[in-house]
């Protein structure tokens, strides 16, 4: 999820200090794993997001583009529509968005991850995918 062994190392060590911080509000040991998965994923998503805010600050930053690179510069720009878009919906489609599309897991298992149903997974990546189309006017 991360893209760096570095950061993933980093975040699963902040998100494991977190859990044993929080392990007295665990109150059913059975559901253990989903509750670590749950505080090492948000972890993640949180990473991800102060990595992205940071790389658009890179390429606002960026002024030095030479003419044969309009490819390049294309491409950064749809990336930075995406990630504007991405950031735009609610953290709950963006958490199911992320969960499905970038890390593989299926609706089920993200209804267990994030304490919800599957039909509400679906609805909620249907709801992400939706919202995302109609800020780039992509139908």
């Amino acid at each position: 999820m991360m893209g760096d062994d570095e950061d993933a190392k980093d975040v699963l060590q902040e998100a494991f200090v977190t859990a044993f911080s929080m392990i007295r509000s665990l109150k059913n040991e059975v559901t253990f794993s989903a509750w670590l998965k749950r505080i090492v994923i948000n972890h993640c998503l949180n990473a991800l997001k102060k990595k992205r805010l940071a790389m658009v600050d890179l390429n606002e930053n960026d002024d030095f583009m030479e003419e044969d690179e309009e490819d390049t510069d294309f491409n950064r720009h749809e990336a930075r529509r995406i990630m504007e878009a991405v950031d735009k919906i609610s953290d709950g489609c963006r958490t199911v968005l992320n969960l499905y599309l970038f890390e593989g897991y299926d609706h089920k298992e993200i209804g267990q991850i994030l304490g919800i149903s599957e039909a509400t997974s679906k609805a909620q990546y249907s709801k992400a995918k939706s919202k995302i189309r109609k800020l780039l006017n992509v139908y």
